[in-house]
């Protein structure tokens, strides 16, 4: 694993060598950038179920000006921390160890980072599955679509495998999707008239940057 193009290119990633994570290969990495390179000059990037942050640090490299990178998992965080110091994307990067099924999407003390423009969201495909009114997943992403999480004109990028259907909160509508080698990136937009939610939600305190959590 490496990143492609860009300020950090060909330096390498840790990969993670158990099945809680799926990595990108770089093939279709390279295809799925080539498709939203305009977006990332300046982007406010989300890395949900992040993995060795692949596709965050891969925007930053090319142009993103931040990302936050949100995993659950012990090992993937640790890999995750150790790509985002070596690459050397620390300032540029919030690694947030947030349970994504609950979390409020507001981390704490990350006003530079958010609200996010762009958000890679790559679920284990057996939630894609469970995608119905009332799951943690879909209730989930309904609250990502409040006031300062996602940007108004935020790009949600959501890999399945590519015959997999599902459906999708009304907040988020459904545009052309990429087919990828064996995947989907399913690009959805905010709806201008959706519900907006409260936005005095507060904020999570599980907000860390690469190594240190913030107070």
């Amino acid at each position: 694993m490496r990143i492609i193009s860009g300020e950090f290119r060909r330096r390498k990633l840790q990969p993670n060598p158990g099945q809680t994570t799926r990595p990108i290969t770089d093939r279709a990495k390279e295809s799925l950038f080539a498709n939203i390179e305009w977006r990332l000059p300046g982007a406010k990037v989300a890395d949900v179920f992040a993995g060795t942050g692949s596709l965050g640090l891969e925007s930053v490299s090319r142009g993103a000006a931040a990302a936050t990178f949100l995993e659950a998992d012990r090992t993937a965080l640790d890999l995750l921390r150790q790509n985002v110091e070596n690459v050397g994307a620390a300032e540029r990067s919030l690694v947030w160890p947030a349970d994504i099924l609950r979390c409020s999407w507001k981390p704490k003390n990350a006003e530079a980072f958010t609200p996010w423009t762009l958000i890679f969201f790559d679920p284990p495909y057996r939630m894609v599955r469970d995608m119905k009114p009332g799951k943690p997943i879909w209730t989930s992403l309904e609250r990502m679509a409040r006031t300062g999480v996602a940007a108004d004109d935020a790009l949600l990028i959501f890999r399945t495998p590519k015959r997999d259907t599902f459906e999708m909160p009304a907040e988020w509508q459904r545009r052309e999707p990429l087919m990828i080698t064996s995947m989907a990136m399913h690009l959805f937009t905010l709806r201008p008239d959706r519900d907006r939610g409260d936005d005095a939600n507060g904020e999570d305190t599980a907000a860390d940057t690469t190594t240190e959590e913030n107070p």
